[in-house]
C-alpha cells in the first residue's frame, strides 16, 4: 500500500509541473511629439489594455498572445494615432517603433 501511495504522489506532482502557464508578452513604443499623448491602448479580440505615457514612451505588459491594434490617445490639437496588426507571442517584447501624431 505505501508503494502505491508514493507512486501516486510522484505521478501527481509530475503531472502538475508538466503544464506550463502562458507567459505574457509586452508591447513597447514611442510617441512623437513626446508631450502630445496621454495614454496607449492595445485591443485584441479577447483583451484590452491601457497605460499612461511617460516622456513619450509606453509599455503595455501582460499582453496575451494575439494580434492587437495599438491606439495612442492624443491631447488636442493632436489627433489619435496607432498601429494595426501588432503580433504578440508568449514571453516576447514587441517594439512597434515611433507613432507620429498629426495635428
Amino acid at each position: 500500500m505505501p508503494v502505491i501511495l508514493v507512486t501516486a504522489t510522484i505521478l501527481s506532482v509530475t503531472v502538475l509541473f508538466s503544464f506550463k502557464a502562458p507567459v505574457a508578452g509586452t508591447i513597447r513604443g514611442t510617441v512623437s511629439p513626446p508631450d502630445a499623448a496621454v495614454r496607449a491602448w492595445a485591443i485584441s479580440a479577447t483583451d484590452t489594455m491601457r497605460t499612461n505615457l511617460s516622456g513619450g514612451l509606453f509599455e503595455l505588459s501582460g499582453a496575451k498572445a494575439s494580434v492587437y491594434r495599438v491606439i495612442v490617445e492624443a491631447e488636442p490639437p493632436y489627433k489619435n494615432g496607432g498601429k494595426d496588426n501588432v503580433v504578440v507571442t508568449d514571453g516576447q517584447t514587441v517594439d512597434i517603433g515611433v507613432i507620429k501624431l498629426d495635428k
